[in-house]
């Protein structure tokens, strides 16, 4: 099923509507989707170079306010909308572990982390904020710097080198933003236990 959904995202970037898609996929993924949005992403600012940083605004925008809708969806519907979506999905353990663990330190952290990365997934952290009734502003703000890094540093690597890079960016990206991630978490919890 994860397959044919991947795939069937992937086909979205051939159309003219492709624009759309993209805002509406990034949106979808911060709050309830699986697919990330670069799979969309990816193909269609390599096919038109030109409109690269356009798409990365897009799905940028399209992230922060889905991820706004997570915040919310946690905040005011945890049990009954958000609570199934992540049993849905197979993370409500993971969901239930990060919030009986994490302070506020933590949470942000995991908002940059999850923008950059997806460790954890967008759609945990979002949820995670708005039950723990993170301050909607320093959300947004965090939300905008994750994903908008994210999707910038992508759409200059795809204008830069191209087609070469998009092989990189799909078998290594993933594993790049995690040891990054990793260091951040790293960082933050000698930061917290050792000063």
């Amino acid at each position: 099923m994860l397959r044919r959904l991947y795939d069937w995202t992937l086909s979205l970037a051939a159309r003219k509507s492709a624009e759309w898609w993209l805002a509406i996929i990034a949106f979808v993924e911060s709050s309830i989707f699986l697919v990330p949005a670069d799979v969309l992403f990816l193909p269609m600012a390599l096919s038109q170079p030109k409109r690269a940083y356009r798409y990365a605004l897009v799905a940028t925008t399209a992230s922060v306010l889905g991820g706004i809708a997570g915040w919310m969806l946690g905040y005011f519907a945890y049990e009954t909308i958000a609570k199934p979506v992540l049993e849905f999905y197979g993370k409500l353990d993971e969901f239930e572990a990060l919030r009986t663990s994490s302070g506020f330190g933590l949470i942000l952290l995991m908002l940059v982390t999850s923008g950059l990365a997806h460790l954890p997934p967008i759609k945990v952290v979002t949820i995670l904020s708005g039950v723990m009734q993170v301050n909607l502003l320093l959300f947004v703000v965090s939300a905008i710097v994750a994903r908008g890094a994210r999707f910038l540093f992508l759409a200059w690597l795809l204008r830069r080198y191209g087609e070469p890079i998009r092989h990189f960016i799909e078998k290594r990206l993933g594993l790049i933003a995690s040891a990054a991630a990793a260091v951040l978490i790293v960082l933050y919890l000698a930061a917290h236990y050792l000063l």
